[in-house]
């Protein structure tokens, strides 16, 4: 058992290539999207 399949991945598969790439995408994502909200509302991009 990888370190990958414990914590809140608790599922059969957590660790395989497409789940952590899946959530890594989703993860990023978010961040991204949060990252030009903020500026776009502090009027620095139109």
């Amino acid at each position: 058992m990888s370190d990958l399949n414990r914590g809140i991945m608790k599922f059969k598969g957590a660790d395989t290539p497409k789940a952590v790439t899946i959530s890594s995408v989703l993860i990023l994502g978010a961040i991204a999207a949060l990252i030009i909200w903020a500026l776009k509302s502090a009027y620095v991009v139109n």
